[in-house]
């Protein structure tokens, strides 16, 4: 029934000027404002609705994972336009980079608090 939808994911944030100005000016995104919300435009053709909340609580968890060829090299230009990496628990290299189960991976927020990660590309291998 759904198999052909356009399916597309969304989250809240509380302030969206300064939404756009971090998902255009410091992570390099695509993004449109229409109706007071964002549609975020990834690499993939993806995209992702941003939307206003005044009650807005960040997520706890991730909302949004950016597979990247290389993962030092992202971490190093976010960390140059002012990210900082977020680190949960023992593992974390200098850069934030998470190399435990699974892909590298980095956490980061976005100016909502909400979690956003880098994650080694599987097609890569490092």
């Amino acid at each position: 029934m759904l198999q052909d939808s356009k399916a597309f994911s969304g989250f809240s944030v509380d302030d969206i000027p300064r939404a756009k100005e971090f998902y255009t000016k410091t992570l390099g995104l695509d993004v449109g404002e229409e109706h007071g919300m964002l549609r975020v435009r990834t690499g993939s053709g993806n995209t992702v609705l941003v939307y206003p909340k005044d009650n807005h609580v960040p997520a706890e968890f991730t909302v949004l994972n950016f597979p990247v060829a290389d993962i030092e090299e992202t971490a190093r230009e976010l960390t140059a336009r002012g990210v900082t990496f977020e680190r949960y628990n023992d593992g974390h290299d200098e850069l934030g980079i998470y190399r435990g189960h699974g892909p590298s991976i980095a956490w980061f927020k976005d100016p909502a608090g909400n979690v956003l990660s880098l994650i080694q590309d599987a097609g890569t291998g490092s």
